[in-house]
């Protein structure tokens, strides 16, 4: 089931961070899979988003695999697939 336009108005809205890397990284992710995020994708994203900017960097740039606050998170497919679609050039 795919996001619809309210919830992924949301995720936009709570991409614009701190940091110009994470907002360039975002803004990336959002033009190439927008329109096909899944509700699962959604959960994902908020629970990067509620990371503060300099983990949530990190996680972007692949300089760390994993943060304290979503450790277990991170084991699983769907994290492993949204982070993967995040980090492509």
């Amino acid at each position: 089931m795919s996001l619809g336009n309210a919830e992924l108005y949301r995720l936009k809205s709570d991409a614009r961070r701190g940091l110009l890397e994470n907002d360039l990284i975002l803004q990336r992710f959002f033009e190439r899979y927008g329109a096909e995020l899944s509700v699962d994708d959604g959960k994902v994203l908020s629970q990067l988003l509620a990371l503060d900017d300099n983990d949530l960097m990190d996680l972007l740039i692949g300089r760390k695999d994993s943060v304290a606050t979503l450790e277990q998170e991170l084991q699983s497919d769907s994290f492993k697939a949204v982070l993967h679609k995040l980090r492509e050039k």
